[in-house]
């Protein structure tokens, strides 16, 4: 079978379109063809698949065979020979104005830093780029932001062509191409010379703005999430909600929102500090109060309203003031905890007792001989795991 004839290639603004179906076959259990020819781009390069319709039949995959057929998924099976095609329109800009983007911002990293890019990734919602730097400061990546969008304001003309195999040498490509024989190129005029077979935008001005976010490390390199057009604009106009509301919660101008940040997240290490001393001194009193009024030398019981650090000072004060054990349980955040501590002069290795209470409710953690920490998988059965851990310390503390 002859390989699909590409319409993207030579228009990548082509929308609508008529082919002949040469196959029928499935994938994954759902109705698939190939035709003769298709204007749906394969998820190939780092870019998805078009989505849109075939006969009325809505594309879920685009996939390139081995055999240079393009194969289509549909949700249905199509009836007749000749089938039209839709594209969603949205969806293919999107992904060119994203592409094309991805294009400039690695010849701009090239450029500025002489880092060369080692993968490329377009998502539904923000792209990436990895980027063959261990490290790059702030003010450099914003040279390479400026040098991407400095081309993008150019409106410069973005090209496609063919290169036979024996000429490739004569183009001054970014990276070397990853297959033999006839090569198509995607130019930006004068500034980067990509072989790619995508889809692009046919000027930088198309782009619009290139945003680049943030870095992580990544097999030596950053990876960078990016975001180009209509994405930027959303991403901007969120971000710029979001501060605007902050300001207006904080009674201060925009500027002034990360200080006053700073501020708040300083006296919450201070309160946090002064709530942990707090804390401790209270649970000095109520562990008096435990172990004076203590009718045997095993204490339990679930905490109600006690975080479980605070269940776990407890119990510590209470062990240090006599010979006791203790197993008290707590919630937080929709978690359940049991805690299980004893005095020194208690010889039980409280590690032998997690199965017991795992007997009667799936728990996870551990600890030393002295105490145990444990989070209950199921919370509403908390007072099973504590009343499993209490009779286990009356057979063997």
């Amino acid at each position: 079978m002859p390989e699909t004839k590409r319409l993207y290639h030579d228009d990548a603004y082509l929308a609508e379109f008529d082919a002949e179906v040469v196959e029928r076959t499935e994938h994954d259990g759902r109705p698939a063809v190939v035709l003769d020819r298709t204007a749906f781009y394969p998820e190939s390069g780092g870019q998805p698949w078009d989505a849109g319709t075939l006969g009325g039949a809505a594309v879920l995959a685009v996939l390139e065979r081995e055999d240079g057929a393009v194969l289509h998924v549909l949700d249905r099976a199509l009836e007749g020979g000749r089938a039209l095609g839709r594209i969603d329109r949205a969806r293919r800009f999107d992904h060119m104005q994203q592409h094309t983007g991805q294009h400039v911002l690695s010849q701009a990293f090239w450029e500025v830093l002489e880092g060369g890019t080692r993968s490329f990734h377009l998502g539904p919602e923000t792209s990436t780029l990895e980027i063959g730097l261990p490290a790059a400061a702030e003010a450099d990546l914003d040279r390479v932001e400026d040098r991407a969008n400095a081309v993008v304001w150019e409106d410069r003309a973005v090209k496609t062509y063919y290169v036979p195999e024996e000429k490739i040498g004569e183009v001054p490509l970014r990276r070397p191409p990853k297959r033999p024989g006839l090569l198509r190129v995607v130019e930006v005029d004068g500034f980067d010379y990509s072989a790619c077979g995508g889809t692009h935008v046919r000027r930088t001005g198309e782009i619009g703005l290139i945003r680049l976010g943030p870095a992580e490390r990544i097999r030596g390199n950053l990876r960078f999430e990016f975001a180009c057009g209509g994405r930027a604009l959303r991403d901007y106009r969120e971000k710029d909600r979001a501060m605007r509301a902050l300001a207006a919660s904080f009674s201060c101008p925009a500027s002034g929102v990360a200080a006053q940040v700073g501020r708040l997240g300083a006296e919450h290490k201070d309160l946090k500090k002064r709530a942990r001393k707090l804390e401790e001194r209270l649970a000095a009193f109520e562990a008096k109060e435990i172990a004076e009024s203590a009718g045997g030398r095993v204490i339990s019981g679930v905490l109600e309203g006690k975080t479980p650090e605070e269940a776990r000072f407890l119990a510590l004060e209470i062990v240090r003031r006599g010979e006791f054990a203790v197993a008290y349980g707590a919630r937080d955040a929709g978690r359940a905890h049991l805690v299980i501590a004893r005095s020194g002069s208690v010889r039980a290795d409280l590690r032998q007792a997690v199965p017991a209470v795992a007997a009667v409710a799936p728990v996870k953690g551990g600890g030393g001989p002295s105490l145990v920490e444990l989070v209950v998988a199921e919370k509403d059965r908390l007072r099973e795991a504590v009343a499993a851990a209490a009779a286990w310390l009356e057979a063997n503390a």
